[in-house]
């Protein structure tokens, strides 16, 4: 390097920064300011080390749950619900297993062609389709209980987001025959009518648990903890015979359509323990198949209807003033000319008999003699034997729907109202009720609890225990007179069964619309036990508005109680106890019209 050029970069050194004498650096920082700041870094630091202490010890369980939420899930185990069996072990309800289709819209990932596949075996539109997935980001259900045959084919498809689970649905054998005695459950298996509901405590059991670890679509990929097992519910027993219910439902069922009617109901009750053997009404519904039902198809008539129960009250009226003593079955009462009239009001029969015994009264269903020897009363006392033979209270029975009826406290009775009660207007009751009110002659003048199960409460004696109504020698001697009734020259001749002594009462009577009475509609029944020296089984029938020209209770509902009672004391394997010709002979005979 020349000297020139040596000269001209020397003063290049000499303009260098002098770091003592900048304004800036020269002057001095006072101490408190470097404190202040190591203070601050120190304080951030404490504040991490608190805030981490704070997340990793003091408050973890928060943050391990909003950690855990995203990974971790608990899937129910569905416990199978008790089944619902007959006397006999025969299924009335049981659950079995059945697929349901979930679908997870986030991991979904079917094309326009595989949607619409999907969408047609489930029996939707493709619209509906996308609304359910594209309105729920979130898991699905799109179907419940899907047939095995659908399951199989969106099985086959094989499509990511699509889910199908391990479910339970119910199933129910006996189907309509049976449905207003077992009833059914929601999707859910909840119970809503019948013994489902009744007992859903017991049916319904204990769902299980697993806990598992899912990955980011949705999948499972371990379980976290051991699984908690479901627990079943309970088997229910019940005390109907799938056979018997089956059979009485047929026929009442044939009886609605053959006369036309409305509707009709069978109660058949063991005459021996009280226990409901049959309960069937018609129309009815398939408890697997709920769509489109009607309140109609719904109502368990035999326990929720009332109606007044005419006719069939007469006995009781009898055996109370047989049981104090003011008359006996050969006691004349004058029933001509067929006309009553008290206080202003006039009460008839259908004809005019004349002279009746007692045990006639009840083998005519003649109203006059029957307000006569109610007459003869106190309303107290007719009260009474009505109270203990059931009517105006509450069956004690596990069902829902049972009702009370009703029957007015006798200090309001005015004799008009006497004389009708006598023969079963002024008061309501139940099919239900008016069966086990037959029990009292049934059980040798006791009257029995009733029970859907199948294990009553039996008593020292091998009896089932009973409440004492008349005494054992007037409930055999009204048995004789309800087998006049149901016989020759009775009102219910069609009730006669080929080889077994019956016995019983048929009923007519206007239905109630309003403060009166339909002129055109009636309500017809016949309720009646056999064999009569040792009643098995009681059978109570209904047939609402018969439509065909004919509603006499002889006409209508006695010869289902003859098809009823014939079928079950022969499945039974009862004896029988009279020869087969008298019997044929006695059902060419007509009926004598009864009064209502």
């Amino acid at each position: 390097m020349s000297q020139g050029n040596s000269a001209r970069l020397a003063p290049l050194s000499v303009r260098s920064v002098n770091y003592t004498t900048s304004p800036l650096l020269a002057s001095k920082t006072p101490p408190w300011r470097s404190r202040f700041l190591v203070g601050l870094v120190g304080l951030g630091f404490v504040a991490l080390v608190g805030r981490a202490a704070y997340v990793q010890i003091v408050n973890n369980d928060f943050f391990l749950k909003q950690g855990e939420m995203r990974y971790a899930s608990t899937l129910p185990l569905a416990a199978s619900r008790g089944r619902i069996t007959d006397r006999n072990g025969q299924l009335l309800a049981v659950s079995v297993p059945s697929k349901s289709l979930a679908v997870l819209p986030k991991a979904f990932t079917a094309d326009r062609a595989q949607r619409q596949k999907v969408a047609r075996l489930l029996g939707m539109t493709l619209a509906e389709l996308d609304g359910r997935i594209d309105d729920n980001p979130n898991y699905v259900w799109l179907r419940r209980n899907l047939d095995e045959q659908v399951a199989k084919d969106i099985a086959d498809l094989n499509i990511k987001g699509l889910s199908l689970q391990s479910e339970f649905r119910r199933d129910y054998p006996y189907s309509e025959a049976a449905a207003h005695v077992v009833g059914f459950t929601n999707v859910e298996e909840r119970g809503q009518e019948g013994i489902e509901l009744a007992f859903q405590r017991e049916l319904q059991g204990t769902k299980g648990s697993r806990r598992v670890v899912r990955n980011r679509l949705g999948g499972i990929v371990e379980d976290m903890v051991e699984p908690v097992a479901a627990v079943d519910g309970r088997d229910i027993e019940l005390s109907i015979d799938a056979t018997f219910q089956s059979f009485a439902y047929q026929r009442i069922r044939d009886a609605v359509q053959l006369h036309k009617a409305k509707a009709g109901s069978v109660v058949m009750l063991d005459a021996q323990t009280g226990q409901v053997l049959a309960l069937a009404n018609y129309p009815s519904y398939v408890p697997g198949d709920r769509r489109n039902l009607t309140g109609a198809q719904l109502r368990n008539r035999a326990v929720t209807d009332v109606f007044e129960p005419g006719s069939t009250m007469k006995p009781f009226t009898v055996a109370l003033a047989m049981d104090t003593g003011r008359v006996n079955r050969n006691t004349v009462i004058q029933t001509a000319p067929g006309r009553m009239t008290i206080h202003g009001s006039t009460i008839s029969d259908s004809h005019a008999h004349g002279n009746l015994t007692v045990a006639e009264v009840i083998q005519k269903s003649s109203n006059i003699g029957t307000a006569k020897i109610a007459l003869s009363m106190q309303p107290r006392e007719m009260w009474e034997i009505f109270t203990q033979a059931g009517f105006g209270q509450r069956p004690q029975v596990q069902f829902p729907g049972v009702v009370t009826g009703r029957l007015r406290p006798y200090k309001t009775w005015r004799p008009i109202e006497q004389a009708t009660m006598s023969y079963g207007y002024g008061l309501s009751a139940s099919l239900l009720q008016i069966a086990r009110a037959y029990t009292v002659f049934a059980h040798d003048g006791e009257i029995l609890p009733i029970s859907l199960l199948k294990n009553p409460e039996i008593g020292p004696d091998g009896r089932v225990p009973g409440v004492r109504v008349i005494s054992k020698d007037t409930a055999a001697q009204i048995r004789d007179m309800l087998q006049m009734a149901a016989g020759p020259g009775g009102t219910g001749p069609k009730a006669q069964v080929m080889g077994y002594s019956v016995g019983g009462k048929s009923g007519t009577a206007h239905k109630q619309e309003g403060k009166g009475y339909a002129e055109k509609k009636y309500r017809s029944w016949f309720v009646g036990l056999s064999p009569i020296k040792n009643p098995r089984i009681i059978v109570a029938v209904m047939v609402d508005e018969p439509g065909d020209g004919k509603y006499f209770g002889g006409e209508v509902a006695a010869p289902v109680f003859s098809e009823v009672v014939q079928k079950t004391l022969r499945s039974m394997g009862v004896q029988p106890d009279l020869d087969v010709r008298p019997q044929i002979v006695a059902q060419t005979l007509p009926a004598v019209e009864e009064s209502f």
